[in-house]
C-alpha cells in the first residue's frame, strides 16, 4: 500500500483526489489548514467504505505546521511514495499586473509557489525513503505562456493575471526540480484538473471534481518513471 499526501484536501478537488486514490487501494493523508475540517472531509470517506484515509494539520504557509505534519508522517508511515501539492488560492481582485495590488500578488505566491516549495522540501527526505516517489503540482492552464500568447486566448483570464503568473512560476519549479531530482529516481510533474467547480471558482466551472480529479489521480498511479518534467492534463501535454 502506497502513502500518498494531499495538501488543501479538506474539499473540492483534493478531497475528490483522496477518494478515488483510496478507493484504489492507497493509503491517504488529508491535508488541511483546519484539522476540524480536514477529519470531517476523512470521516466522509470512511463512512463511505474508505479506511485507509486519515486527516493531517498542514499548512503549507506555515513551515511549522509543514514540520508538525512530516513529524506524523515519519512516526506512522516512515516514508511519503506521492506528494500532491493540491493547495491554492484563487487571490482577490483586481489581478491585473499593471495595476493589481502587491498584497494581492504576494498572497499568490506565497501559498501556490513558495507553499509548495516549502512543502516539497520539508517532505523530501520522507520521498526519498520511498522506492518510487513522485511529486505533482496541481496547476493551471491559466499559468501556460503558450496558451497566453495564442490568438484564442480566453478573454476573461486577464481577470486572473496574477494567478496565471503564480502557476506559471510552479510550473517552472516543475521543471526545475524535475532535472534536481532525477539522480534520486524521483518523478515532478506539473497536471491541470481543468476549469472544475469549486470554491475556488465560485463554482463556475464546467467539469465536476470527478472530471477535474481524474488526470490527477491517473498521473499518481502512473508507474512510467521516464515521465517527468512534464506539464499534463487528462489525454495528453499542456504547451508550457
Amino acid at each position: 500500500m502506497r502513502t500518498v499526501l494531499i495538501t488543501g484536501a479538506n474539499k473540492g478537488i483534493g478531497l475528490e483526489t483522496a477518494r478515488q486514490l483510496a478507493a484504489l487501494g492507497n493509503f491517504v493523508y488529508i491535508g488541511s489548514r483546519n484539522i476540524v475540517n480536514g477529519q470531517k472531509a476523512a470521516d466522509e470517506l470512511k463512512a463511505a467504505g474508505l479506511a485507509s484515509v486519515a486527516a493531517i494539520a498542514l499548512d503549507v504557509t506555515d513551515p511549522e505546521s509543514v514540520r508538525k505534519a512530516k513529524t506524523v508522517l515519519e512516526r506512522q508511515s516512515g516514508a511519503l511514495d506521492v506528494l500532491i501539492n493540491n493547495a491554492g488560492i484563487a487571490g482577490e481582485q483586481q489581478q491585473q499586473l499593471a495595476a493589481g495590488t502587491m498584497k494581492t500578488v504576494r498572497d499568490l505566491f506565497e501559498t501556490n509557489f513558495f507553499g509548495a516549495l516549502q512543502t516539497i522540501q520539508i517532505m523530501l527526505p520522507l520521498l526519498q525513503q520511498s522506492p518510487a516517489p513522485s511529486i505533482i503540482n496541481v496547476s493551471s492552464e491559466v499559468g501556460s505562456l503558450a496558451m497566453n500568447m495564442a490568438a484564442d486566448r480566453k478573454p476573461n483570464w486577464a481577470n486572473y493575471s496574477a494567478y496565471a503568473a503564480s502557476k506559471t512560476a510552479l510550473n517552472a519549479l516543475t521543471v526545475m526540480l524535475a532535472n534536481e531530482l532525477r539522480q534520486h529516481n524521483m518523478v515532478v510533474n506539473s497536471v491541470t484538473p481543468g476549469y472544475t467547480a469549486t470554491d475556488l471558482n465560485h463554482h463556475h466551472g464546467f467539469k465536476t471534481v470527478q472530471e477535474g480529479a481524474k488526470p490527477i489521480v491517473e498521473l499518481a498511479m502512473s508507474a512510467d518513471r521516464t515521465l517527468t518534467g512534464k506539464f499534463l492534463q487528462h489525454g495528453g501535454e499542456v504547451p508550457w
